[in-house]
């Protein structure tokens, strides 16, 4: 409906979702938390300094954004949010949960793939300001603790 996709896009989500590893890639196998038919659940490979661990849902099929979303597609990304925020808050020992979803460059989506992140937050954290300014890049051992637990308690919630 409301599309911003360039000529000849390279989706970065549906690269990962392919299991391709390369520099577009922004989702790695490593970091697959959660997969059903529909859907997916990754480790973010950028993490906001004190919410570090947060995780995006995707759907499996390309869909730009919110506006081409389906409802089977939207009901299974958002049942996944609500499992990954119990898992968070199990496996991480967060205070809260803050969801958020971006449509279109003037909404500061950066891949045109619908991905809604799940992050953790903390009482009085600087999610607002950090995620602003100090996104930090990380490697697979970075991620690899917030991924082992949240497998375990997404399993837990089965």
């Amino acid at each position: 409906m409301y599309n911003n996709t360039p000529a000849n896009y390279v989706c970065p989500i549906c690269l990962g979702l392919e299991g391709v590893v390369n520099e577009d890639t922004m989702l790695r196998p490593d970091d697959l938390i959660y997969k059903n038919d529909l859907i997916s659940v990754f480790m973010n490979s950028f993490f906001i300094k004190g919410n570090e661990g947060h995780v995006i849902v995707v759907p499996n099929k390309h869909i730009e954004n919110i506006y081409d979303l389906d409802s089977k597609s939207g009901s299974a990304i958002l049942k996944a949010a609500k499992k990954m925020a119990i898992a968070i808050k199990k496996a991480c020992l967060r205070d809260g949960i803050t969801l958020r979803q971006n449509n279109e460059p003037a909404g500061d989506q950066h891949a045109f793939h619908f991905h809604l992140h799940v992050f953790p937050r903390y009482k009085d954290d600087l999610f607002n300001t950090e995620i602003a300014s100090n996104k930090i890049e990380t490697t697979l051992d970075d991620r690899r603790s917030y991924i082992e637990k949240l497998k375990a308690a997404v399993a837990l919630t089965e």
